[in-house]
């Protein structure tokens, strides 16, 4: 699976420009859905990664791309959850992420990458 931040804001992926996070599970892209972690957003400025999202926990590992900048705020309880289900928690800036994501068999990519910040 090809996917590059091409700046702040825009990520592609196997040729489709997305201007939005996604979550990628087993190689399926979808609309990262923040609605249920906008009441941390406060707190952060912004609205932070929590548990309260749909993970894809389903594998081993979940890479999450944390921005342009790296500034996306992952709460602790995801931290929780990952140790608890004995998921890696992969936490690099988006760029980075997207790398990683590459050198993967699609169906084994479970993915959570933010475009700005």
């Amino acid at each position: 699976m090809r996917a590059e931040l091409l700046r702040f804001g825009v990520i592609e992926i196997d040729g489709r420009s997305y201007e939005h996070d996604v979550v990628i599970d087993r190689g399926v892209v979808s609309k990262r859905d923040k609605r249920a972690s906008k009441r941390f957003r406060g707190r952060f400025g912004h609205t932070p990664l929590s548990t309260a999202e749909d993970l894809p926990w389903g594998g081993q590992q979940l890479i999450i791309g944390t921005g342009f900048d790296g500034a996306l705020p992952v709460l602790p309880k995801v931290r929780r959850q990952a140790a608890r289900r004995g998921v890696k928690l992969v936490v690099v800036p988006t760029s980075e992420a997207c790398r990683l994501i590459e050198s993967m068999p699609r169906e084994e990519i479970r993915a959570v990458l933010h475009v700005t910040c």
